[in-house]
């Protein structure tokens, strides 16, 4: 996916917006070190700069995007261009040093070179010393971008010479916007969303057939608590325990469930456009209108107490069933 500087300033603002000033005045460092968790878009805007650095037709910071230079690294051949991953569970010595000869010679298409080092704190010692002493003695018109979700596995040696560029998470707003971008039907993107800031596994879980029945089974369970509400026993033992059988499922039916119950808040208070089961709405409008704030307010902080307390090792299905009997009392 191929997206321009106006596009991923949306997703990582404050970054994207130094970048493109120091392209635009040709100022840019010799070397950066993208930091941030895994689905910020770390390696999509080191690409994107590199685009920018190569481009012969760039207007402002934007790359054209048709030149040879583009083309080559949108197809992921541009000779001038070097991408360093982990050979297996490290990145070693021989690969920096082979980076290295590389950079030695002149570039084939410019005098311009451009290495990216993807999860760079997987780098063996040896191997961060050798890139410390490249990055000691920068090449004219050599630019490097390390990047890694662990910051402080790099060494301040490394980290000193890089100009640090913090990635955020991204907002849940940016993620259901792509998630429905990729025709995610709407109520799969605005649960999906919530359930985590990383892009990739957000698609990944949108898409998954296991999340869309979790959401399916927490509905009926609201539904058998707010409807028929001697039901909602028997579905726990049924239902909802044998398909969140494990501590960390459990854990993500509590978060499906919270939601629910955060909707009808939102609804009280008039941010129709929070709610995340939109294709519960005119059910939960009921349900608001016939609650107390105060009463759901109770009822989302006793979730949170029960997630609280699953993390503490208590009992799942005796939390469930404690969680099920405060949810109906109101």
């Amino acid at each position: 996916m191929n997206r321009t500087w106006t596009e991923l300033e949306a997703y990582q603002p404050r970054v994207l917006k130094l970048l493109e000033k120091s392209i635009g005045k040709n100022r840019l460092a010799h070397a950066y070190l993208f930091e941030g968790k895994k689905g910020t878009g770390k390696k999509e805007t080191a690409l994107l700069l590199a685009k920018s650095f190569f481009c012969t037709e760039r207007m402002d910071a934007e790359p054209c995007g048709e030149c040879s230079s583009c083309r080559r690294i949108n197809s992921g051949n541009h000779p001038d261009l070097h991408i360093i991953e982990p050979d297996g569970l490290s990145i070693k010595k021989h690969q920096i040093q082979s980076l290295q000869e590389e950079f030695s010679k002149k570039g084939l298409e410019s005098s311009k070179k451009f290495y990216m080092i993807s999860h760079a704190d997987k780098m063996t010692t040896n191997a961060a010393n050798s890139l410390l002493k490249f990055l000691e003695e920068p090449g004219k018109d050599t630019i490097a971008v390390l990047t890694t979700e662990q910051v402080h596995m790099i060494l301040n040696t490394i980290q000193s010479r890089c100009q640090i560029l913090p990635f955020s998470p991204l907002p849940s707003s940016i993620i259901r916007l792509e998630l429905e971008k990729q025709d995610v039907i709407g109520y799969m993107a605005a649960a999906a969303s919530q359930m985590t800031n990383n892009l990739d596994d957000a698609i990944e879980l949108s898409r998954n057939d296991w999340f869309a029945e979790a959401r399916a089974i927490v509905i009926k369970l609201y539904e058998a608590l707010t409807v028929r509400k001697e039901q909602a026993m028997v579905f726990v033992h049924t239902q909802w325990m044998p398909f969140f059988s494990e501590k960390e499922l459990q854990d993500q039916g509590l978060d499906l469930l919270l939601f629910l119950y955060k909707d009808l808040l939102s609804i009280q208070l008039g941010m129709e456009d929070a709610v995340i089961y939109i294709d519960m709405k005119e059910t939960l409008k009921k349900e608001a209108l016939q609650t107390g704030q105060q009463r759901i307010t109770e009822k989302v902080l006793s979730i949170l107490e029960t997630k609280r307390k699953l993390h503490s090792n208590a009992n799942p299905q005796l939390l469930m069933e404690q969680l099920v009997l405060t949810l109906q009392e109101g």
